[in-house]
């Protein structure tokens, strides 16, 4: 059955105009635009937050390194007595501090100086401890009589001590207590130095 228009004309199927009179014959559904999505812009991540610096302790290796180096020359150094511990301590901090660029505070400076004479004494307990065995071995009896002679007589009564066990003790005491303490006392020292320069 073919639809017509008032005008009298016979439409096309499903048209939307009288093809004649141009008379609208249904009406025409406007689709409403489609809102367009909104666009959400994703807030940018917050820059990375500054690294770290490594705690100054026994995990840290470059605090180790460091700490290892100025104990070997300090013990080299050992002519300088009191001086060589004191000393390992200040430049374990300022080449800690130089390698890393770390700004350091008085308590890590204090613990830079702390792990420089935990090392020492290890070092010098080693040296101890060969002295310690060749004298005990008869050692000292062993050398002949011009190098005895040679000796400084201070020298041959701290080989003597060696053979006492009690003055061994307590020259192991000692040694821990100076060589951490001045190390100690260095390590502050050079992080008071190195901050004032900042």
């Amino acid at each position: 059955m073919a639809d017509f228009c008032t005008c009298g004309a016979e439409l096309v199927p499903d048209s939307l105009f009288c093809h004649r009179c141009g008379k609208p014959q249904r009406e025409i559904l406007v689709a409403e635009p489609e809102p367009e999505p909104v666009v959400v812009e994703a807030a940018p991540p917050p820059p990375p937050a500054p690294a770290l610096p490594p705690p100054v302790n026994f995990h840290n290796r470059q605090a180790i390194q460091i700490g290892l180096l100025m104990a070997v020359l300090a013990t080299l150094a050992s002519f300088l007595v009191y001086f060589n511990w004191l000393a390992a301590g200040f430049f374990t901090v300022l080449l800690y501090r130089r390698r890393t660029g770390q700004p350091l505070d008085m308590q890590s400076g204090v613990r830079l100086g702390w792990i420089t004479g935990i090392l020492m004494f290890v070092i010098m307990t080693v040296i101890l401890t060969g002295a310690v065995l060749f004298v005990s071995g008869g050692g000292l009896a062993n050398l002949p009589a011009e190098v005895k002679n040679a000796l400084d007589p201070r020298m041959q009564e701290a080989l003597k001590a060696l053979q006492s066990g009690p003055a061994i003790a307590e020259m192991v005491v000692m040694l821990f207590v100076f060589t951490t303490m001045l190390s100690m006392a260095g390590g502050a020292l050079g992080a008071k130095l190195s901050s004032r320069s900042r």
